[in-house]
């Protein structure tokens, strides 16, 4: 999420692990990176745009990126505004080709529906919606656009639920959603059973809640966040912080059976889910890459899955089903 300087950073990072990072992942089997605008307010695509720039064409992974967050660039900490407006998704696009370094984006995706109101990031980025707000039928029109214009390969919608889904289906096809899932925040269920339903890939974001589930987490080090951290305050490392230790703790004798890291079991639990494509993974470093690049070879049982159900159970961490 490209470090500090913008409201919902992670804490420092450093450009040149970063870029090692991303070309780890490549080197390792990865063919396709996901992005946005909004990370580090533009520096996260250019990032991307750095370090594909070094490999050649026939090794160059897909790039996702998305749309519809706003900055302030004279007030960077301020929360960014929800808009789809099409002006400002013309403009959007235009710097986002240009960061990345690409001519055509592989997959495009609306971040967060139009509010025409600032994110304020409450665990489902929920808030008021302005009467000057987009409707979803206009900025969804204006996505179609883009991909029969050829700037776009494909087009998704992130954050949307099954409702607003199926109004954009109305338009045009929905080709990938993208919804947080894991195993401590499972309310994502019925928008990846409305993208089964629809012939719709699945991208989830946040498979390891944060770091929470990459079994390396602890209460010191939720302790010893930084200010410019957003996980520092938010309540899955605050209020609900034990029961989400206690279910990565319970992961441990599942991910031992199969060699596996608890990351690595974390992401295949949500890519057991079935109509889940795809799962987005992020490292600030290529030892991180080592962590969970695995996971895709990870098969959970059906008893691992019950096994797995249960620890949610009596964890207590997140809600929604536990269990495909």
């Amino acid at each position: 999420m490209s470090g500090t300087g913008w409201h919902f950073g992670w804490g420092a990072t450093d450009d040149g692990e970063s870029i090692a990072a991303i070309r780890h992942a490549v080197a390792a089997g990865v063919n396709w990176i996901d992005t946005a605008a909004v990370y580090g307010l533009g520096h996260s695509e250019e990032l991307v745009g750095r370090a594909l720039a070094g490999l050649p064409e026939s090794e160059r992974p897909y790039v996702f990126t998305k749309v519809g967050l706003v900055w302030d660039p004279t007030d960077p900490q301020a929360p960014p505004r929800r808009t789809m407006k099409p002006t400002s998704v013309r403009r959007e696009i235009e710097d986002s080709l240009r960061r990345l370094g690409v001519e055509r984006i592989d997959l495009y995706q609306v971040h967060w529906p139009d509010t025409g109101e600032s994110l304020e990031y409450a665990g489902d980025g929920s808030g008021a919606v302005s009467p000057d707000a987009t409707p979803l039928e206009e900025y969804w029109q204006v996505m179609a656009d883009l991909k029969a214009e050829g700037k776009v390969r494909a087009i998704g919608l992130s954050n949307h639920s099954p409702e607003q889904l199926d109004a954009a289906e109305r338009i045009a096809h929905v080709d990938v959603v993208q919804p947080p899932f894991s195993a401590i925040n499972r309310s994502a269920a019925p928008e990846i059973a409305w993208a089964r339903a629809h012939g719709t890939g699945v991208i989830v974001y946040s498979p390891l809640q944060s770091g929470l589930l990459t079994g390396a987490f602890s209460a010191e080090r939720a302790a010893g966040l930084p200010a410019d951290d957003w996980r520092s305050a938010h309540h899955d490392f605050t209020s609900g912080l034990a029961a989400n230790l206690r279910l990565a703790d319970a992961l441990r004798p599942v991910a031992e059976r199969h060699g596996a890291t608890v990351a690595e079991t974390a992401i295949a639990w949500a890519l057991a889910w079935p109509g889940v494509t795809g799962a987005i993974v992020g490292a600030r470093r290529t030892a991180q890459v080592d962590g969970w690049m695995g996971a895709g070879s990870v098969r959970l049982t059906p008893a691992d899955l019950d096994e797995i159900a249960v620890a949610i159970t009596t964890s207590g961490a997140g809600t929604g089903p536990a269990r495909p």
